[in-house]
């Protein structure tokens, strides 16, 4: 009988690879976004120096007010404006993506598109 793998290694290997090929600086930080079941989370990160400059989820208590589900397609959008706008705060307009080794759809993807119409270039 053969085991069936879960999803969650498949997506650690996949995130490897892409790690491999991307790294943030101080003038172009890494956009990395996690996604589980009930929230999505974004980061930008400064490889070089080891420091998270700034960080939005749908789990704060700021962006809880404004979205129900934190899981769903709204709050991706939600979290992609405010961490563009945390991004304008810290002096950062580019960035380099990492979509964290999920799929460029869905949640990510409305991520992603709220960050660029919010100001951030990748």
């Amino acid at each position: 009988m053969i085991k069936q793998k879960t999803r969650k290694p498949i997506v650690q290997k996949r995130h490897r690879s892409i790690r491999v090929k991307i790294s943030g600086t101080a003038e172009f930080p890494r956009l990395a976004v996690y996604r589980s079941t009930k929230h999505i989370y974004a980061q930008l990160i400064d490889d070089v120096n080891k420091v998270t400059l700034a960080s939005a989820s749908s789990n704060d208590k700021d962006l809880r007010e404004k979205v129900k589900n934190g899981g769903n397609i709204d709050a991706a959008r939600v979290v992609g404006e405010a961490i563009a706008q945390k991004a304008k705060k810290a002096g950062v307009e580019c960035v380099v993506f990492d979509r964290g080794g999920f799929l460029y759809h869905g949640r990510v993807a409305a991520l992603a598109e709220a960050a660029r119409e919010a100001g951030l270039m990748f």
